[in-house]
Formats: structure tokens, sequence, C-alpha cells
């Protein structure tokens, strides 16, 4: 599969780097990018292969997403969330289905939304929450059986690539018993309403507007046609919920190193000492937080949700959000005020890479998990709120 997919992604990377600037600019979404990824195959990148998609590894899609935000994090991120909606999908095996009490027809409409996916449909991801940010159980968001389907009804924010994706994964709060958080894949139409919020310091291209739903779906829309599944699948796929950002700011980090290296041999300041140390560290620091990321895939496609493999998940996160935001800030200001100018393609990739440690799990979230589990804890649960 995958030479394919990571060549499509080295590909496409040069073309979503020279739109970049425009739609950071303006604040507009990508759709040529979309247009693209759709032409290279790639919203099946994580569609089982007997569904016409690609079957992807999670290392697999980690390099991918790399390439991607190596031309513009906005869009690879947007495609993390496509992405993180048919990864976790097609990991539901026949076990785990039945562990789950998964019936065969939630199985069958599992696999008709994968199905699309590979023939070119792309998912949002509609979570968050003003007041409760992604945690699950504190959503307002409710559902309740209506019709032979279900209704939902709230509000969401932050919901990227709102106005555009052909159905948004939407996380809701039972009616009738708000203990139960259930998830459902809503077509895009009818019922819901983008309302024009995002105007942000970084990742402005991704039309991270607010979504407001009043609207009724089918009862297959129900992932997994079991209740109250979210909180669960949070617990034995974190990579999905936590890690998958982590592959995107390696890229964007990356790409702020290549970008200060193209600026300082244009400036002629490659010959100064601090200027080289600065991008040499930087590098050192990139290559680094790319080996967790691709350790903990490793261990998400060999052991997913052993209590290991979920330690380097939350490990990537921490150290991928961080180092771009340090490496960006450094080699920022080895290129000196010139890069500060707006347009300047550090400027841009200092603004995206400081977003990687406020995407749930936040860097604070992500060390205080490690520093409970680091002391004999369960991080899950020995937190002061609940992660989900």
């Amino acid at each position: 599969m995958t030479q394919h997919a990571l060549a499509a992604a080295r590909r496409l990377a040069p073309r979503l780097a020279a739109r970049a600037a425009e739609h950071d600019r303006d604040g507009s979404f990508p759709v040529e990018d979309f247009r693209d990824l759709r032409e290279a195959g790639l919203f099946g990148l994580m569609v089982p292969t007997a569904l016409g998609g690609m079957g992807a590894t999670f290392a697999e899609y980690a390099a991918v997403a790399t390439e991607l935000a190596r031309g513009n994090g906005a869009t690879a991120l947007v495609f993390n969330m496509h992405a993180s909606v048919t990864g976790a999908l097609g990991a539901v095996t026949e076990e785990l289905a039945e562990a789950l009490g998964v019936p065969d027809e939630a199985l069958a409409a599992r696999d008709r939304l994968l199905t699309a996916a590979a023939q070119g449909s792309w998912y949002a991801v509609a979570m968050s929450e003003r007041g409760a940010g992604a945690r699950l159980s504190q959503l307002s968001t409710v559902y309740e059986p209506a019709d032979g389907g279900w209704h939902l009804k709230g509000s969401k924010t932050f919901c990227s690539g709102a106005g555009h994706a052909d159905g948004y994964l939407v996380a809701a709060r039972s009616a009738a018993d708000q203990s139960v958080v259930s998830q459902f894949l809503v077509p895009a139409g009818d019922g819901l309403t983008v309302e024009p919020t995002w105007d942000s310091l970084g990742m402005r291209a991704t039309s991270s507007h607010d979504l407001h739903l009043d609207v009724t779906v089918p009862a297959d829309r129900l992932l997994g046609g079991v209740e109250g599944l979210a909180l669960v699948v949070a617990q034995l796929m974190p990579h999905w919920l936590v890690a998958s950002y982590a592959a995107v700011y390696v890229g964007v980090a990356r790409a702020a190193v290549d970008a200060a290296a193209e600026h300082l041999n244009a400036r002629n300041l490659a010959g100064l000492p601090a200027v080289r140390s600065r991008l040499g560290r930087a590098d050192a620091a990139v290559a680094a937080a790319q080996l967790v990321v691709a350790e903990a895939a490793r261990r998400v496609d060999e052991a997913p949700g052993d209590a290991e493999t979920n330690r380097w998940v939350w490990r990537a996160k921490l150290l991928a959000g961080t180092t771009a935001a340090d490496v960006a800030a450094s080699v920022l200001e080895a290129a000196g005020t010139s890069a500060t100018r707006r347009g300047h393609p550090l400027e841009r990739l200092y603004r995206d890479a400081r977003c990687g440690s406020l995407h749930p799990a936040t860097s604070d979230v992500c060390a205080d998990w490690l520093g409970v589990a680091a002391l004999g804890g369960d991080p899950d649960r020995d937190g002061t709120v609940p992660r989900w």
C-alpha cells in the first residue's frame, strides 16, 4: 500500500505548500488540497483493502501525515480527523466487535461508511464543545430515540473542515442517562448549521468553525450499534484521540527546519556558528520526536491498548507538541526579524507549531497522565478531572 500512499504524500506536499500562504492569510479552506487528496486515493488510507482502501497501519498513517504536514500543517490536521474516524472504524476486529456487543447490522453499516471513504467521501470530527473541550463526559449535546432513528441536538466547536466534509463524527450524551456517551456519523445536509467562528493564531486554514446540530439520523448512524461505546473506545484506542496529532506536528517542525535552512542560505547567514547551532539543535530535536512517534505507532500496531503502548502514545503527543513549538521559535529567532513578516513561511509555521500543545490532550494533560503513570497510579482514573 503504503509505498504508493507515502509517494503520493511526498508528491503532493510541495503543491500544498504553494497554496498554504494564501489560505493562511485569508483563513480560507484549502479545497484544492482535498481534491488532490481524493484523487490520490488517500481518503481510503485507513480503509481495509477488502473494502477498497489501502489498509494502512497506524505507523503508515503517521508517515503519510508527517509528509503532508511538511506541505501544509492545516491540511494535514484536517486529514488527521478523517483518518482518525476511518482508522478507528477499521480497527474494530470481529473479536473486538464481539467483546463490545456490536451487532452484525452495525458492522454492515460501518462497512458502508468505510467503502464510501475509499470512494472519496471524507469525515470530520465534531467532539469539542465550549466549556467542555474534548472531555466526552462533560458534553452538553444530547441524543434520544426518534422516528426509528436518533435525534441529536447541541453545538460543537473547533470542528475542523466544518461545511466541507461529507459527514461528521458527533459525540453526544443520552438524554435519558447522562452517563451514557455515544458517537454518530451524521451526514452533511439539513439539520446542520455552520457558524463561522474560526479566526485563530495558527492553523487558520482548517475552517474549525462551530457546528450546530438539530438533526434526526437513521438508526444505523449510531456507531457500533450500541449506546455508550464512546468512552470505552476512547480508552481502547487513545492513539486516535491523542497521538494521531503527533505525526502532524512532527511534520510542521520539520518544515520549519527546512524553511529556516532555505532562508539562512538565501540571506548568507549560514556562516554564523550561533545560527548553525540553532539549526543543528532543531534538527536533532525533530529527529528525536519523530523517533518517539514512530515507536508509539509501532507499538500501536503490535499491541494496541496495552499499558506500555498507551504510555508511548501520550509521550508522543507531549513531545511532538512541545518540540514543534520550541523548534519553530528557535529557528525563527535564528532567521531574524525579516522572517517575522506576514507571509513568510517561518512566520506561518511558528504560529501553526504553537497549536500542537493545545490540541487534546494538551501538553499539560499529557505530562500529568505520564506523571501519574510514573508514580505507579492509574493515569486514566487518578486525575483530578476525567481525562475524557
